[in-house]
């Protein structure tokens, strides 16, 4: 981890302006297309919903700005973002859990799954000292909504700049499988074009899922 320069940032302003909102979080919320990943994850047999997560890991760890985080009125830059996401039991409640980020999509599926089965096996919201790390994307899945909008839970008395990345129920439209995905991050980390460049990102690692699999 190393730390920005604050004074010499183009978004200098921009920061100053933002970071002290008492909500300075914005989002958007766009479709990507799953497709290919899908049949692929079908194929080989993999967890959808861990190769999706793992994707979206690599496209949120090849953005910068993505890898910020406010810690001490500074603005750190973090090497690696992990994988911090909500795993649903049989009994629909949900706990939160941690994935660290590794170097091949095998690595991380047995990650994955040593974590779902350890949720399983526990009661609770399963809040630890690594569900709550700053150095994670904190991700949910809501698969049961096809939804055009989201807004995150949030209290102001603790202040973060985690961004929040949420999967929706995947549909069908003109033969594409798509995925409503929401994005919400600290607008005095970033801006819509960082948030527009993760999407385009995310979208062209969901295209050839073969080279996430390399």
């Amino acid at each position: 981890m190393q730390y920005l320069d604050i004074d010499s940032w183009n978004r200098k302003e921009h920061y100053h302006l933002f970071k002290d909102f008492e909500d300075p979080f914005f989002g958007l919320v766009a479709d990507v297309e799953i497709s290919q990943t899908a049949t692929y994850c079908k194929e080989k047999g993999y967890s959808l919903f861990l190769f999706y997560h793992y994707a979206c890991s690599l496209a949120v760890n090849q953005i910068e700005a993505f890898r910020y985080r406010i810690v001490e009125d500074k603005v750190a830059i973090y090497d690696t973002i992990h994988v911090g996401t909500t795993v649903m039991r049989p009994d629909h409640t949900f706990s939160f859990s941690f994935i660290p980020h590794t170097d091949t999509f095998e690595e991380f599926q047995w990650a994955g799954k040593a974590e779902v089965d350890r949720i399983m096996k526990i009661s609770g919201i399963g809040i630890n000292e690594n569900t709550s790390r700053t150095d994670a994307i904190y991700y949910s899945t809501v698969p049961w909504v096809t939804f055009s909008g989201l807004k995150h839970a949030k209290t102001f008395a603790f202040k973060d700049s985690v961004p929040r990345i949420s999967f929706g129920k995947i549909y069908t439209e003109h033969d594409k499988k798509m995925m409503p995905t929401s994005i919400h991050a600290h607008h005095a980390l970033m801006d819509g074009y960082h948030v527009g460049l993760l999407f385009d990102n995310f979208q062209t690692l969901l295209n050839h899922p073969e080279k996430i699999d390399s």
